[in-house]
């Protein structure tokens, strides 16, 4: 019997998403450029024919998983948004972003790192700008959650909120093992969520 449109679509999807598993696992360990097209179709165990009928290359893989990341921290931001109280979705954000990176702190990792590309390296610097112009859009998303609580200097406290949120995932993801999240999680919602 052969296969249904439905079946035929999932399969595509679940062999696109195993590629761009392998492709990140291996970024995260070897680095982009390190990493040839035949190492990710060989980490996925596809061929590499296959891989080329799913991404053009080694850069539109990068930039799926860019644009997968941008719409993560979307997504986030937006269902912060649907929360009515400023402190609940301050509340919302520690708790997603410090989950997030201490069950993927490898990934968190790669995404930083990818930020801080030098400008000379035509590549990643690209996606670097698109990672850095959405987290400049939250930031500005935290401003008005601030202000909305009424803070004196919202921008200040906004940029401090980041500081200590980026400083303690930078953490999670250098320490992972035994890491106190709930004690952190708890000491940021008391410091900001008030």
């Amino acid at each position: 019997m052969p296969r249904t449109q439905q079946e035929n679509e999932r399969i595509r999807m679940i062999t696109k998403e195993k590629i761009r598993l392998a492709a990140m696992e291996l970024f995260i360990k070897k680095g982009y450029h390190a990493t040839s097209i035949d190492d990710v179709a060989k980490q996925a165990e596809v061929s590499k024919g296959l891989l080329y009928n799913y991404f053009k290359g080694k850069e539109d893989l990068l930039a799926t998983m860019v644009k997968t990341r941008v719409g993560e921290l979307i997504q986030v931001m937006e269902e912060a948004a649907a929360i009515d109280k400023p402190v609940d979705q301050l509340r919302h954000i520690i708790e997603g972003a410090l989950d997030n990176v201490h069950q993927h702190p490898d990934v968190y990792r790669f995404y930083l790192h990818l930020q801080t590309q030098p400008e000379s390296d035509q590549v990643l610097s690209n996606y670097s700008r698109i990672l850095i112009g959405e987290s400049a859009r939250q930031f500005e998303l935290q401003c008005e959650m601030f202000e909305k609580m009424g803070v004196e200097k919202p921008r200040k406290r906004s940029l401090y909120f980041s500081s200590t949120l980026q400083g303690i995932m930078l953490m999670i993801s250098t320490y992972p093992e035994n890491f106190p999240i709930e004690e952190l999680k708890a000491e940021m919602v008391q410091e900001f969520c008030k």
